[in-house]
């Protein structure tokens, strides 16, 4: 009894929501809307992505694209300019929690600007309290879809796709903001294959360099292990890091076609992903991939979340520096 007393109990409890992460008693107002602001006295300006004034009737819907998380997204047209967009519209009556993270992704994508991450065109107030943002429209869908139409991947497409999420994750995390949820279904593709970053509402602004950011919260498959046990991996805790674990998770089951921590076809469950993810050896690749492709993973996958590479340093790295090689 001794010998089981002496052992180390694992922290796996779910942490408690952060103060301003807490779901709201009352409504809460739309982020303010101006592009810029300017601070005389500092002689700086802070500048938001550019917002276009669209009201509902100019838009003609075109079809569904999804549904989900309190809300549909619609296929729509402008009217006048026959511009097409995604508008995601969430429901007035939908749960606060859910209208508290659309809030928090209006806020971050209006503070954004880059070709990685998806552009808000707007919001728009809708009747019924409804909350619409009029988003770029992405004409091939997301990874997720594109991987059950066409299959897996290649290394060299992959190679493609991981620079372009790296740089949008350099971006974010280069602003203090750490994604939190990333995944296949959250990258969003057009026919020329370029990949942005969606979906922000379970995103964080890091407004302090050691702010806590181990919450539980986004798709637990994707979770890093010190999002699970931040007691044992989340030594000399880097919040980014978690971000660069779900890279590493997304780019395998490109590859492999199946969600890399268990075998196809079989569905995970909190438990099971836990175990495996907390207790197991990250997941490797199959023969025949690349030795540059493996180690790239390898960055990513370390489950000492000091260990794994930024953003930034695996956009040095051979796999993705290789791709103009391959290309030519």
């Amino acid at each position: 009894m001794a010998l089981v007393r002496e052992r180390r109990q694992l922290n796996l409890r779910l942490p408690l929501p952060e103060p301003s992460e807490r779901r709201p008693r009352f409504p809460l107002p739309l982020p303010p809307s101006s592009i810029s602001t300017t601070n005389s006295a500092a002689n700086t300006t802070t500048t938001t992505a550019p917002t276009t004034t669209i009201s509902i009737s100019e838009l003609e819907k075109l079809k569904v694209l999804g549904h989900g998380n309190g809300g549909t997204v619609y296929k729509v047209r402008h009217k006048r300019t026959s511009a097409i967009y995604a508008l995601k519209v969430v429901h007035g009556d939908s749960d606060p929690e859910i209208r508290r993270q659309v809030l928090r992704e209006i806020s971050i994508l209006r503070r954004t600007d880059s070709p990685y991450i998806i552009k808000c065109h707007g919001v728009i107030d809708m009747p019924g309290g409804d909350i619409g943002i009029l988003m770029e429209y992405m004409n091939s869908g997301t990874l997720e879809s594109l991987l059950k139409s066409h299959a897996t991947f290649t290394e060299l497409s992959l190679a493609k796709i991981a620079k372009q999420v790296l740089s949008g994750l350099d971006y974010l995390h280069n602003h203090k903001i750490i994604h939190r949820d990333l995944k296949p279904s959250n990258l969003l593709v057009n026919r020329e294959m370029e990949v942005k970053i969606a979906d922000f509402g379970v995103s964080k602004i890091m407004c302090r360099t050691l702010d806590p950011c181990n919450s539980y919260v986004g798709t637990c498959a994707y979770m890093s292990p010190e999002r699970f046990d931040p007691d044992t991996y989340g030594v000399n805790y880097n919040g980014y890091a978690a971000d660069i674990w779900s890279l590493g998770l997304t780019l395998m089951e490109l590859y492999m076609g199946h969600f890399p921590f268990l075998p196809p076809g079989q569905r995970p469950d909190w438990a099971t992903l836990m175990c495996a993810i907390c207790f197991g050896e990250p997941p490797s690749l199959p023969e025949g991939t690349s030795g540059n492709f493996k180690d790239f993973i390898e960055c990513c996958l370390q489950k000492e979340s000091s260990k794994r590479w930024s953003a930034q340093q695996l956009l040095q790295h051979p796999f993705i520096l290789s791709i103009d090689l391959k290309s030519t």
